[in-house]
Protein backbone atom coordinates (compact mmCIF):
# COMPACT_ATOMS: atom_id res chain seq x y z
CA UNK A 1 0.00 0.00 0.00
CA UNK A 2 1.03 3.61 -0.58
CA UNK A 3 -0.47 6.27 1.63
CA UNK A 4 -2.56 9.06 0.13
CA UNK A 5 -4.93 9.70 3.02
CA UNK A 6 -3.70 9.03 6.53
CA UNK A 7 -6.13 8.94 9.42
CA UNK A 8 -4.98 10.47 12.71
CA UNK A 9 -6.59 10.04 16.13
CA UNK A 10 -4.95 11.43 19.26
CA UNK A 11 -6.10 10.63 22.76
CA UNK A 12 -4.89 13.90 24.33
CA UNK A 13 -4.87 12.48 27.86
CA UNK A 14 -3.19 9.15 27.18
CA UNK A 15 -0.29 8.44 29.51
CA UNK A 16 -0.80 11.46 31.74
CA UNK A 17 -1.19 9.21 34.79
CA UNK A 18 2.19 7.52 34.29
CA UNK A 19 4.59 10.25 35.50
CA UNK A 20 2.16 10.93 38.36
CA UNK A 21 2.51 7.32 39.52
CA UNK A 22 -1.20 6.64 38.95
CA UNK A 23 -0.61 3.41 36.94
CA UNK A 24 -2.84 4.58 34.09
CA UNK A 25 -4.95 7.41 32.74
CA UNK A 26 -8.47 5.96 32.59
CA UNK A 27 -11.21 8.21 33.92
CA UNK A 28 -11.70 11.95 34.29
CA UNK A 29 -10.74 11.82 37.98
CA UNK A 30 -7.33 10.34 37.14
CA UNK A 31 -6.70 13.06 34.56
CA UNK A 32 -7.62 15.75 37.11
CA UNK A 33 -5.27 14.25 39.72
CA UNK A 34 -2.40 14.16 37.23
CA UNK A 35 -3.00 17.75 36.12
CA UNK A 36 -3.18 18.84 39.76
CA UNK A 37 0.23 17.18 40.30
CA UNK A 38 1.68 19.37 37.55
CA UNK A 39 1.93 16.63 34.90
CA UNK A 40 1.58 17.81 31.31
CA UNK A 41 0.08 15.68 28.50
CA UNK A 42 2.65 14.11 26.18
CA UNK A 43 0.53 12.53 23.42
CA UNK A 44 0.97 15.38 20.92
CA UNK A 45 4.72 15.49 21.46
CA UNK A 46 4.98 11.75 20.77
CA UNK A 47 2.83 11.96 17.63
CA UNK A 48 4.94 14.87 16.37
CA UNK A 49 8.02 12.65 16.63
CA UNK A 50 6.31 9.99 14.50
CA UNK A 51 4.98 12.43 11.90
CA UNK A 52 8.39 14.03 11.47
CA UNK A 53 9.23 11.15 9.09
CA UNK A 54 6.34 12.20 6.81
CA UNK A 55 7.15 15.92 6.54
CA UNK A 56 9.02 15.47 3.21
CA UNK A 57 5.75 14.07 1.83
CA UNK A 58 3.44 16.71 3.38
CA UNK A 59 2.34 18.15 0.02
CA UNK A 60 1.33 14.69 -1.24
CA UNK A 61 -0.56 13.54 1.82
CA UNK A 62 -3.91 14.37 3.41
CA UNK A 63 -4.35 13.87 7.15
CA UNK A 64 -7.95 12.97 7.95
CA UNK A 65 -8.67 13.69 11.58
CA UNK A 66 -11.00 15.15 14.21
CA UNK A 67 -11.05 18.79 15.23
CA UNK A 68 -8.90 20.36 17.92
CA UNK A 69 -6.69 18.28 20.21
CA UNK A 70 -7.76 14.99 18.64
CA UNK A 71 -5.49 15.65 15.67
CA UNK A 72 -6.30 18.85 13.81
CA UNK A 73 -4.18 21.26 15.85
CA UNK A 74 -1.00 19.21 15.59
CA UNK A 75 -1.49 18.35 11.91
CA UNK A 76 -1.86 22.02 10.98
CA UNK A 77 1.07 23.01 13.20
CA UNK A 78 3.28 20.53 11.33
CA UNK A 79 2.14 21.82 7.93
CA UNK A 80 0.03 18.91 6.69
CA UNK A 81 -3.09 19.15 4.53
CA UNK A 82 -5.98 18.57 6.92
CA UNK A 83 -9.40 17.06 6.23
CA UNK A 84 -11.82 17.17 9.16
CA UNK A 85 -14.07 14.15 9.64
CA UNK A 86 -15.80 15.41 12.81
CA UNK A 87 -15.21 16.63 16.32
CA UNK A 88 -15.45 15.51 19.94
CA UNK A 89 -18.81 15.89 21.60
CA UNK A 90 -17.48 17.73 24.65
CA UNK A 91 -14.64 19.95 25.76
CA UNK A 92 -12.54 16.90 26.58
CA UNK A 93 -12.53 13.90 24.29
CA UNK A 94 -13.79 10.53 25.56
CA UNK A 95 -13.37 6.89 24.49
CA UNK A 96 -16.66 7.24 22.64
CA UNK A 97 -15.16 10.13 20.66
CA UNK A 98 -12.17 7.95 19.72
CA UNK A 99 -14.51 5.27 18.40
CA UNK A 100 -16.63 7.79 16.51
CA UNK A 101 -13.48 9.28 15.01
CA UNK A 102 -12.24 5.88 13.84
CA UNK A 103 -15.50 5.15 12.01
CA UNK A 104 -15.75 8.63 10.50
CA UNK A 105 -12.13 8.67 9.33
CA UNK A 106 -12.47 5.21 7.79
CA UNK A 107 -15.66 6.29 6.00
CA UNK A 108 -13.85 9.43 4.75
CA UNK A 109 -11.52 7.24 2.73
CA UNK A 110 -8.38 7.01 4.86
CA UNK A 111 -5.90 4.31 3.81
CA UNK A 112 -4.73 3.67 7.37
CA UNK A 113 -5.40 5.16 10.79
CA UNK A 114 -2.62 6.15 13.15
CA UNK A 115 -3.82 6.44 16.72
CA UNK A 116 -1.95 7.69 19.76
CA UNK A 117 -2.87 6.26 23.13
CA UNK A 118 -2.56 3.15 25.22
CA UNK A 119 -4.36 -0.16 25.50
CA UNK A 120 -7.68 1.56 26.20
CA UNK A 121 -7.45 3.48 22.93
CA UNK A 122 -6.51 0.24 21.15
CA UNK A 123 -9.72 -1.30 22.51
CA UNK A 124 -11.62 1.66 21.06
CA UNK A 125 -10.12 0.83 17.64
CA UNK A 126 -11.23 -2.80 17.98
CA UNK A 127 -14.75 -1.71 18.90
CA UNK A 128 -14.98 0.71 15.99
CA UNK A 129 -13.07 -1.06 13.22
CA UNK A 130 -12.79 -4.75 13.99
CA UNK A 131 -9.81 -6.58 12.53
CA UNK A 132 -10.11 -5.72 8.82
CA UNK A 133 -9.01 -2.06 8.62
CA UNK A 134 -5.30 -1.20 8.98
CA UNK A 135 -4.19 0.82 12.00
CA UNK A 136 -0.92 1.62 13.73
CA UNK A 137 -0.55 2.59 17.36
CA UNK A 138 1.87 5.31 18.46
CA UNK A 139 2.69 4.44 22.07
CA UNK A 140 1.47 7.22 24.34
CA UNK A 141 -0.14 5.36 27.24
CA UNK A 142 1.18 3.92 30.48
CA UNK A 143 0.85 0.15 30.06
CA UNK A 144 0.62 -0.83 26.37
CA UNK A 145 0.45 -4.61 26.65
CA UNK A 146 -0.99 -4.87 23.12
CA UNK A 147 0.96 -5.81 19.99
CA UNK A 148 -0.48 -3.07 17.77
CA UNK A 149 1.99 -0.38 18.88
CA UNK A 150 5.30 0.63 17.37
CA UNK A 151 8.16 0.18 19.83
CA UNK A 152 8.56 3.97 19.94
CA UNK A 153 7.17 7.05 18.15
CA UNK A 154 10.30 7.22 15.99
CA UNK A 155 9.88 3.57 14.96
CA UNK A 156 6.23 4.26 14.12
CA UNK A 157 7.35 7.12 11.91
CA UNK A 158 9.70 4.81 10.04
CA UNK A 159 6.86 2.38 9.31
CA UNK A 160 4.77 5.30 7.98
CA UNK A 161 7.67 6.57 5.88
CA UNK A 162 8.04 3.17 4.23
CA UNK A 163 4.34 3.08 3.49
CA UNK A 164 4.44 6.58 2.06
CA UNK A 165 7.38 5.60 -0.15
CA UNK A 166 5.40 2.66 -1.51
CA UNK A 167 7.68 0.03 0.01
CA UNK A 168 6.32 -3.43 0.68
CA UNK A 169 5.09 -3.65 4.27
CA UNK A 170 3.27 -6.72 5.56
CA UNK A 171 -0.09 -6.49 7.32
CA UNK A 172 -0.76 -8.85 10.22
CA UNK A 173 -3.48 -9.26 12.80
CA UNK A 174 -2.13 -8.47 16.24
CA UNK A 175 -3.60 -8.94 19.73
CA UNK A 176 -5.15 -6.16 21.77
CA UNK A 177 -5.01 -6.69 25.52
CA UNK A 178 -5.83 -4.40 28.40
CA UNK A 179 -5.41 -4.40 32.13
CA UNK A 180 -7.84 -3.58 34.92
CA UNK A 181 -6.36 -0.30 36.17
CA UNK A 182 -8.08 -0.47 39.57
CA UNK A 183 -6.53 -3.90 40.20
CA UNK A 184 -3.23 -2.62 38.83
CA UNK A 185 -3.20 0.26 41.32
CA UNK A 186 -3.74 -2.32 44.08
CA UNK A 187 -0.71 -4.30 42.94
CA UNK A 188 -2.55 -7.01 40.97
CA UNK A 189 -1.91 -7.58 37.27
CA UNK A 190 -4.90 -8.92 35.35
CA UNK A 191 -4.91 -8.65 31.56
CA UNK A 192 -7.71 -9.60 29.18
CA UNK A 193 -7.80 -10.30 25.46
CA UNK A 194 -10.15 -7.90 23.64
CA UNK A 195 -9.65 -8.72 19.98
CA UNK A 196 -7.24 -8.12 17.12
CA UNK A 197 -6.27 -5.25 14.85
CA UNK A 198 -4.77 -5.29 11.36
CA UNK A 199 -1.35 -3.70 11.73
CA UNK A 200 1.48 -2.87 9.28
CA UNK A 201 4.54 -4.74 10.47
CA UNK A 202 8.05 -4.12 9.24
CA UNK A 203 11.18 -5.65 10.73
CA UNK A 204 11.77 -4.80 14.37
CA UNK A 205 9.55 -1.71 14.56
CA UNK A 206 6.48 -3.32 16.20
CA UNK A 207 6.39 -4.40 19.83
CA UNK A 208 5.37 -7.83 21.10
CA UNK A 209 2.53 -8.63 23.48
CA UNK A 210 3.63 -8.26 27.09
CA UNK A 211 4.35 -11.62 28.68
CA UNK A 212 2.11 -11.55 31.73
CA UNK A 213 1.53 -14.34 34.19
CA UNK A 214 4.78 -16.22 33.49
CA UNK A 215 5.95 -18.22 36.47
CA UNK A 216 8.63 -16.35 38.38
CA UNK A 217 11.96 -18.17 38.57
CA UNK A 218 12.31 -17.85 42.31
CA UNK A 219 15.84 -19.17 42.65
CA UNK A 220 17.20 -17.05 39.79
CA UNK A 221 15.50 -13.93 41.16
CA UNK A 222 16.88 -14.64 44.64
CA UNK A 223 20.40 -14.92 43.20
CA UNK A 224 19.96 -11.61 41.36
CA UNK A 225 18.70 -9.95 44.54
CA UNK A 226 21.69 -11.24 46.51
CA UNK A 227 24.11 -9.86 43.90
CA UNK A 228 22.50 -6.40 43.73
CA UNK A 229 22.29 -6.11 47.52
CA UNK A 230 25.99 -6.98 47.72
CA UNK A 231 26.73 -4.20 45.22
CA UNK A 232 24.57 -1.70 47.12
CA UNK A 233 26.33 -2.57 50.36
CA UNK A 234 29.64 -1.63 48.74
CA UNK A 235 28.32 1.82 47.83
CA UNK A 236 28.44 4.85 50.10
CA UNK A 237 25.66 4.51 52.69
CA UNK A 238 24.22 7.85 51.56
CA UNK A 239 23.65 6.56 48.00
CA UNK A 240 20.13 7.22 46.71
CA UNK A 241 18.66 4.17 44.94
CA UNK A 242 15.62 4.44 42.66
CA UNK A 243 13.82 1.11 42.23
CA UNK A 244 11.61 0.64 39.20
CA UNK A 245 8.51 -1.59 39.13
CA UNK A 246 8.54 -5.35 38.78
CA UNK A 247 8.81 -8.55 40.80
CA UNK A 248 12.59 -8.78 40.27
CA UNK A 249 13.29 -5.29 41.62
CA UNK A 250 10.84 -5.95 44.45
CA UNK A 251 12.92 -9.01 45.38
CA UNK A 252 15.97 -6.78 45.79
CA UNK A 253 14.05 -4.48 48.14
CA UNK A 254 12.82 -7.51 50.06
CA UNK A 255 16.43 -8.70 50.39
CA UNK A 256 17.18 -5.25 51.83
CA UNK A 257 14.41 -5.84 54.39
CA UNK A 258 11.92 -3.41 52.87
CA UNK A 259 8.31 -3.79 51.69
CA UNK A 260 8.50 -2.14 48.30
CA UNK A 261 5.88 -1.45 45.64
CA UNK A 262 5.36 -4.10 42.97
CA UNK A 263 4.05 -1.74 40.30
CA UNK A 264 5.41 1.62 41.38
CA UNK A 265 8.76 3.38 41.78
CA UNK A 266 10.37 3.44 45.24
CA UNK A 267 13.24 5.44 46.76
CA UNK A 268 15.79 3.82 49.10
CA UNK A 269 18.29 5.92 51.04
CA UNK A 270 20.62 5.50 54.02
CA UNK A 271 19.61 1.94 54.76
CA UNK A 272 15.85 2.29 54.52
CA UNK A 273 12.83 2.96 52.31
CA UNK A 274 12.69 6.72 51.88
CA UNK A 275 9.43 6.89 49.88
CA UNK A 276 7.16 4.40 48.12
CA UNK A 277 5.19 4.63 44.86
CA UNK A 278 6.49 8.07 43.94
CA UNK A 279 5.74 10.34 40.98
CA UNK A 280 8.15 11.91 38.49
CA UNK A 281 8.08 15.33 40.24
CA UNK A 282 8.79 13.62 43.59
CA UNK A 283 11.80 11.79 42.12
CA UNK A 284 13.12 14.99 40.55
CA UNK A 285 12.81 16.77 43.89
CA UNK A 286 14.59 13.95 45.74
CA UNK A 287 17.45 14.02 43.22
CA UNK A 288 17.82 17.80 43.51
CA UNK A 289 17.86 17.65 47.32
CA UNK A 290 20.33 14.77 47.29
CA UNK A 291 22.68 16.58 44.93
CA UNK A 292 22.49 19.75 47.01
CA UNK A 293 23.31 17.94 50.25
CA UNK A 294 25.73 15.28 48.94
CA UNK A 295 26.93 16.31 45.48
CA UNK A 296 29.60 13.61 45.24
CA UNK A 297 27.46 10.67 46.38
CA UNK A 298 26.02 8.68 43.46
CA UNK A 299 22.43 7.93 42.55
CA UNK A 300 21.48 4.54 41.12
CA UNK A 301 18.46 3.35 39.14
CA UNK A 302 17.62 -0.36 39.41
CA UNK A 303 15.40 -1.60 36.58
CA UNK A 304 14.14 -4.80 35.03
CA UNK A 305 12.67 -5.31 31.57
CA UNK A 306 9.09 -6.21 30.65
CA UNK A 307 8.89 -9.88 29.76
CA UNK A 308 8.11 -10.59 26.12
CA UNK A 309 8.37 -6.96 24.98
CA UNK A 310 11.81 -6.15 26.32
CA UNK A 311 11.01 -2.54 27.19
CA UNK A 312 13.35 -1.33 29.90
CA UNK A 313 12.24 2.33 29.94
CA UNK A 314 8.95 3.80 28.75
CA UNK A 315 6.38 1.14 29.66
CA UNK A 316 4.82 1.32 33.12
CA UNK A 317 7.70 3.40 34.52
CA UNK A 318 7.10 6.86 33.04
CA UNK A 319 7.90 8.21 36.51
CA UNK A 320 11.47 7.94 35.24
CA UNK A 321 11.18 11.09 33.17
CA UNK A 322 13.89 12.25 30.74
CA UNK A 323 14.90 14.78 33.37
CA UNK A 324 15.37 11.98 35.92
CA UNK A 325 17.32 9.82 33.48
CA UNK A 326 19.66 12.63 32.48
CA UNK A 327 20.24 13.63 36.11
CA UNK A 328 21.20 10.09 37.12
CA UNK A 329 23.14 9.14 33.98
CA UNK A 330 23.41 5.94 32.01
CA UNK A 331 26.52 4.86 33.93
CA UNK A 332 24.43 4.61 37.11
CA UNK A 333 21.85 2.25 35.63
CA UNK A 334 21.67 -1.25 37.13
CA UNK A 335 19.69 -3.61 34.88
CA UNK A 336 18.51 -6.92 36.30
CA UNK A 337 16.76 -9.79 34.52
CA UNK A 338 16.70 -13.57 34.60
CA UNK A 339 18.34 -15.37 31.71
CA UNK A 340 14.96 -16.85 30.83
CA UNK A 341 13.54 -13.36 30.33
CA UNK A 342 16.52 -12.42 28.15
CA UNK A 343 16.31 -15.65 26.15
CA UNK A 344 12.61 -15.06 25.45
CA UNK A 345 13.59 -11.92 23.52
CA UNK A 346 15.11 -14.13 20.84
CA UNK A 347 18.07 -11.82 20.29
CA UNK A 348 15.93 -8.67 20.12
CA UNK A 349 17.43 -5.78 22.12
CA UNK A 350 16.15 -4.26 25.30
CA UNK A 351 14.19 -1.12 24.46
CA UNK A 352 14.14 2.50 25.62
CA UNK A 353 11.28 4.84 24.71
CA UNK A 354 11.82 7.83 27.00
CA UNK A 355 9.81 10.23 24.86
CA UNK A 356 12.95 12.04 23.71
CA UNK A 357 14.65 10.40 20.69
CA UNK A 358 17.97 12.15 21.38
CA UNK A 359 18.09 10.61 24.85
CA UNK A 360 17.13 7.18 23.48
CA UNK A 361 19.95 7.39 20.96
CA UNK A 362 22.47 8.52 23.57
CA UNK A 363 21.58 5.62 25.87
CA UNK A 364 21.61 2.98 23.11
CA UNK A 365 24.43 0.44 23.12
CA UNK A 366 25.46 -2.49 25.26
CA UNK A 367 24.45 -2.46 28.92
CA UNK A 368 25.44 -4.69 31.79
CA UNK A 369 22.60 -6.97 32.91
CA UNK A 370 22.79 -8.81 36.24
CA UNK A 371 21.37 -12.31 35.62
CA UNK A 372 22.41 -14.10 38.81
CA UNK A 373 24.84 -14.08 41.71
CA UNK A 374 28.19 -12.94 40.30
CA UNK A 375 26.76 -13.64 36.87
CA UNK A 376 26.08 -10.95 34.30
CA UNK A 377 25.87 -10.39 30.56
CA UNK A 378 26.30 -7.55 28.11
CA UNK A 379 23.15 -6.98 26.09
CA UNK A 380 22.08 -4.30 23.59
CA UNK A 381 19.75 -1.47 24.56
CA UNK A 382 18.09 0.32 21.67
CA UNK A 383 15.68 3.14 20.97
CA UNK A 384 14.72 1.93 17.51
CA UNK A 385 14.75 -1.85 17.85
CA UNK A 386 18.13 -2.33 16.17
CA UNK A 387 21.07 -3.98 17.83
CA UNK A 388 20.33 -7.69 17.60
CA UNK A 389 23.18 -9.95 18.65
CA UNK A 390 23.69 -13.58 17.62
CA UNK A 391 24.79 -14.64 21.08
CA UNK A 392 24.71 -13.26 24.61
CA UNK A 393 28.06 -11.92 25.78
CA UNK A 394 28.64 -13.31 29.26
CA UNK A 395 30.90 -11.25 31.53
CA UNK A 396 30.21 -13.15 34.76
CA UNK A 397 32.36 -15.63 36.62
Amino acid sequence: MKLKKLGLIINPWAGIGGPAGLKGSDGAETVERALAAGIQPQSHKRVAIALEALKPYAAQLELVTFAGDMGENLARELGFNVVLAGEAQGERSTPEDSEAAARAIRDAGADLIVFAGGDGTARNMVNALGDAFPVLGIPAGVKMHSACFAISPKAGGEVLRRLMAGELVDLHQREVRDIDENSFREGRVSTRYYGELLVPEEGHFLQAVKNAGREVEELAVADIAAQVVEEINHLAPETLCIFGPGSTTLAVLSELGEDGTLLGVDLWHEGGLMAADVSAPAIETAIAEHRAAQPHVPIKIILTAIGGQGHLIGRGNQQLSPRVLRAVGRENLIVIATKTKITELGGRPLLIDSGEPSLDEAWSGFVRVVTGYRDEILYPLSGDGSGEVPAVQNTGE
